[in-house]
């Protein structure tokens, strides 16, 4: 690594680790995550999502996005319904994705573009990962956990890239982006872990993360990161390749 290559890579570590700086919309991401970890009664998680109609929007079409097409009847019908059988914890990785994705559209060009492709692909990754749990005969895996792992696949390329362009914005320097796109090619497990812990994002979610990317061994027969790994292993991704 060159001295401008560590430069930038000790300053992206600090920015990501600013919660605040890098998800932005708080208002409900800070509330939602403490009646999770209370763990109390399931009206005060509905309460605080439906205070933004757009994130409840948001959850009522994931929990059907993942519902496998040939079990129509279980497709909530209401919010309360989505949240129920969604559960807490897939209900925070929606919402931190759909607020990461709204900040995301703020970023200036040329960094929205790239992050928004690399959005395009989180997402076509969650498509095929869900696709292929319900291709799999008696397999019992929620699809909302395989699809909020899935989301969460290329995770450390998108707030590594996101992290730079506010980098970039603050400093008086522009940084080349040859600069990050070497450190996301050879820094990305690195980054990726760090912003799972900064972040605050749940242990079972990061643990998964690294059994997708073939960076820890999976300790079941099936598992969500057993199944997006599959998917990642095909399309070349995996941080530690087979």
């Amino acid at each position: 690594m060159t001295d401008l290559e560590q430069q930038v890579f000790t300053q992206v570590r600090a920015i990501i680790s600013n919660e605040e700086q890098v998800i932005g919309r708080r208002g409900i991401l800070i509330p939602l995550k403490k009646a999770i970890i209370a763990d109390g009664d399931i009206r005060n998680v509905i309460d605080i999502v439906a205070s933004d109609p757009a994130l409840a929007a948001h959850l009522l079409w994931r929990s059907k996005s993942a519902t496998n097409p040939a079990l129509q009847s279980s497709k909530a019908r209401s919010l309360k319904d989505a949240l129920i059988r969604l559960g807490q914890v897939n209900i925070y990785r929606y919402a931190f994705t759909f607020y990461l994705k709204e900040r995301l559209d703020e970023l200036p060009q040329p960094y929205k573009k790239l992050v928004q492709g690399y959005w395009k692909l989180t997402e076509n990754i969650a498509i095929d990962s869900v696709d292929r749990l319900h291709h799999m005969e008696s397999v019992n895996i929620d699809a909302d956990e395989v699809q909020t792992l899935a989301l969460f696949s290329v995770f450390g390329q998108v707030i590594t890239l996101t992290a730079f362009a506010y980098l970039n914005a603050e400093s008086d320097v522009s940084f080349p982006l040859s600069i990050i796109k070497s450190l996301i090619d050879n820094q990305q497990e690195t980054l990726s872990l760090e912003a799972f812990e900064s972040l605050g994002l749940d242990e079972e979610l990061k643990e998964e993360f690294m059994i997708a990317h073939n960076i820890k061994p999976a300790t079941v027969e099936v598992s969500p990161g057993l199944i997006v790994k599959k998917v990642l292993a095909k399309r070349g991704l995996l941080l530690n390749p087979l």
